[in-house]
């Protein structure tokens, strides 16, 4: 770790939510592969800039194969891809930007690092919402868009999740969607609604 940098201090949160007339926060987006994550993410990072917010989608095709491309996925490498994301997203969330990631994010512990994270980026924390998209195993091998599942059962794919790899499930998500019985329109109305109900797309607002 180094040793010899300094923090620079810069504008407060709530100094640029003024500015930028937006809150800044991080939409965590978790599930197992062909879960819909990537599919609700794109609708609603669209739904949001319709409204004229600010977001950003982070999700495999820009982590993976730029920032995080020097890692695989073993329990290691994906607990420090987890790290660096959450920390990207919370760079997102602090610009006053609304952050959606969408990573299977297997592990709670790490799951539970990013809230801290964000939680303890500003005097009163920078906002964090979980969704928890839930598809049964089944479902999701069925829809198995590019065919992981079946490698993964051939033994081609070594710990992938949901086969030979645990998914933990969130213990008190924000938003919790069923998406194999929720459209995703319906997913993202989800969505919005909790965002509304806490005050994140009040556009002006720093509460």
């Amino acid at each position: 770790m180094a040793t010899n940098i300094t923090w620079h201090p810069s504008l407060t949160h709530a100094e640029r939510s003024i500015q930028r007339h937006q809150k800044g926060l991080t939409i965590w987006l978790t599930g197992l592969s062909a879960s819909g994550k990537s599919t609700i993410a794109v609708a609603l990072e669209q739904h949001l800039l319709h409204l004229g917010l600010h977001a950003y989608r982070l999700d495999g095709d820009n982590i993976r194969f730029g920032l995080n491309k020097d890692l695989g996925f073993s329990p290691r490498d994906r607990e420090e891809n987890i790290r660096r994301i959450a920390e990207v997203s919370k760079l997102f969330a602090d610009s006053c930007a609304v952050a959606i990631t969408s990573f299977i994010s297997p592990y709670r512990k790490d799951r539970d690092l990013a809230r801290t994270l964000h939680g303890a980026a500003e005097a009163e924390g920078l906002g964090f919402v979980e969704v928890w998209v839930d598809c049964p195993v089944e479902v999701a091998e069925q829809r198995d868009p590019k065919g992981l599942y079946k490698k993964a059962r051939a033994g081609q794919i070594p710990e992938f999740t949901g086969v030979s790899a645990p998914y933990e499930e969130p213990l008190q998500p924000e938003v919790h969607i069923r998406s194999d019985k929720e459209s995703v329109e319906e997913s993202v109305k989800k969505i919005v609604e909790f965002l509304e109900s806490q005050g994140y797309l009040q556009k002006g607002s720093t509460a």
